[in-house]
């Protein structure tokens, strides 16, 4: 079978994609349930919806997408007719990561396809029973030749990368990131690398206080803070610190009660590992909500943690949980001490009524994406 050229075999198996997953949405929630607790409306807003609309989207608008595209020619070719024909790439390699274990692996998935790619996907090992359920709908839908998936360890992705490929598509750490981007170099392999990094959220003295918490304990809480864009720590002015971290504690008793444990709309830490890492950050620190645990569980309830030092270990690296640190800043030089400290973020969040200094702040520093006034 002709992968490269035939549009519309890419358009059919997709479009048996998007029935398989619509036909096993419960099997799909119930998985990621049993691998980290995640609740099903979120699971179903974060990843098969998600997963749906990209279907949807790719469906309606692959054959347009395929076209050659005419364009001007140049002086050393006039008069001709010129156009740029869009060819695969080949084989394509897709290690997945655990915290949006369906999502983060079909999207790429999608996209390699609807390209006229073969495609091997290496899921996480931390989400067993959102793998075998990915297993399922991929061998329901695809043949082997087309798409594979190989599972296994650290040991399975490190013997993958000495493979040649032609495309590598990574999300997750920095740390692997360069492992797979050294991988790819020896053979001069494209990649896209998703990486996380330190998201600032900055919020002014003249923000709305109170929606403005709501909206960030929506973005730092979700899937308990397992999420690469949300943010990993708030900067907030020193003359509403006080009354803004009221709200704070507020919203996240709104959204989870006064016991999260309890609430079955809190997801957990995905594996005992991540909520050591995640608990031992909390040790010398000024907690001023939350901080409890359960090691059999691997919960770790939503936590604010009051004026880290910049060199403490929670404040190195990307947290990836549930915890928040708070900082507090006076002046524009403040945030750039705090901010500059880092590499470049995913994400930047700015919470401001003031048009111009959100702007200001928008086109001082670099990042991925971001808002001003939400989060993710």
């Amino acid at each position: 079978m002709n992968f490269k050229t035939d549009v519309n075999y890419r358009k059919q198996v997709l479009q048996k994609l998007l029935q398989t997953i619509q036909q096993s949405e419960k099997e799909i929630t119930t998985a990621i349930y049993n691998d980290f607790r995640k609740p099903e409306f979120e699971a179903v807003l974060t990843e098969t919806n998600y997963v749906i609309s990209e279907l949807k989207s790719t469906i309606k608008n692959l054959s347009k997408w395929a076209k050659p595209k005419k364009v001007f020619p140049s002086l050393l070719n006039f008069p001709s007719s010129d156009f740029i024909v869009y060819e695969p790439y080949g084989k394509v390699l897709i290690i997945a990561p655990w915290n949006y274990p369906f999502q983060l692996v079909m999207c790429p998935v999608i996209a390699a396809i609807a390209a006229g790619n073969q495609v091997v996907i290496k899921p996480s090992e931390y989400t067993p029973h959102t793998t075998a359920i990915l297993v399922k709908i991929i061998n329901q839908v695809f043949d082997k030749e087309h798409v594979n998936v190989i599972e296994g360890g650290a040991d399975v992705a490190s013997n993958l990368l000495k493979k040649r490929w032609d495309y590598i598509f990574f999300t997750g750490s920095v740390t692997v990131g360069k492992i797979v981007a050294q991988a790819a170099a020896l053979h001069l392999t494209p990649v896209t690398l998703e990486l996380g990094g330190k998201n600032p959220c900055i919020i002014d003295q003249t923000a709305n206080l109170q929606l403005s918490a709501k909206r960030i304990v929506w973005g730092k809480f979700i899937n308990a803070g397992q999420t690469c864009i949300a943010p990993d720590y708030l900067i907030v002015h020193q003359l509403v610190k006080s009354k803004f971290i009221d709200c704070l504690i507020d919203e996240i008793k709104s959204a989870y009660g006064n016991k999260a444990e309890l609430s079955p709309d809190f997801t957990h830490i995905v594996n005992h590992s991540n909520w050591s890492r995640l608990v031992s950050f909390l040790d010398n620190q000024n907690i001023l909500y939350g901080g409890e645990f359960n090691s059999e569980t691997n919960y770790l309830a939503p936590t604010l943690v009051d004026e880290p030092a910049l060199e403490s270990e929670i404040m190195k690296d990307e947290i990836f949980g549930p915890i928040l640190p708070i900082l507090k800043y006076e002046n524009e030089t403040d945030l750039e001490r705090i901010i500059l400290n880092y590499e470049k973020p995913l994400s930047l969040y700015v919470f401001s009524e003031n048009k111009s200094f959100a702007n200001k702040i928008i086109n001082k520093f670099s990042f991925g994406g971001g808002c001003i006034n939400d989060t993710v």
